[in-house]
């Protein structure tokens, strides 16, 4: 069953992509960035550009016969909210036809779980979007970062803001996460939490 409604006041999407992370070339390889990475490699394998336009960067596209539109808040990661709502708003998106991209501690390096819903745990950007639109029932691809290991000293907060290590493998992670959303698109979410949860 595919998740996307037509009708008379339908968006002009089938989904909004948005990944989280923070403006910036001091933050552009950052764990808490991992969002924006997988956006980028969307937009890179579709060949379309970046605007400005919501606060952020805004690509639009086809995946087969999905429209689809990608967007990088730069409002900062606690201010995410703003840019997404004001997107959703523009495209007439509801909530479960938004696929917000993030990193997420709680999940081994490289683990995705494609969801609709769930907690916030502690995500700052998750938080101001569950905020702005009024509800958190919104799609989510959460991608593993991991936590500090043993003997590192790092609070967490100061561990996502760092780059990932090289055996990471930050390019394997997000592809395998760029071609979640593109399962998500063309064959709807459960199917991408057979193949990739």
């Amino acid at each position: 069953m595919r998740l996307f409604r037509r009708g008379e006041a339908a968006s002009t999407l089938d989904l909004l992509v948005a990944g989280l992370g923070n403006p910036g070339v001091k933050h552009a390889r950052d764990r808490h960035n991992v969002g924006w990475m997988v956006v980028d490699e969307l937009a890179r394998r579709s060949e379309v550009a970046f605007k400005s336009k919501f606060n952020g960067r805004l690509a639009e596209m086809r995946l087969g016969e999905a429209k689809v539109a990608l967007l990088e808040p730069e409002t900062y990661m606690n201010e995410s909210g703003r840019s997404i709502s004001a997107a959703t708003r523009y495209f007439k998106v509801v909530p479960e036809d938004l696929l917000v991209v993030h990193d997420d501690v709680d999940l081994d390096v490289g683990r995705l779980q494609a969801r609709l819903g769930g907690g916030l745990a502690g995500h700052n950007g998750l938080r101001s979007i569950a905020q702005s639109l009024g509800t958190p029932e919104f799609l989510r691809l959460r991608i593993g970062v991991g936590r500090p290991g043993r003997g590192d000293r790092r609070a967490v907060a100061d561990y996502v803001l760092a780059p990932f290590d090289a055996h990471d493998d930050r390019e394997a992670m997000v592809t395998r996460a760029a071609d979640a959303v593109e399962i998500v698109v063309a064959d709807g979410l459960e199917e991408a939490q057979r193949r990739f949860n």
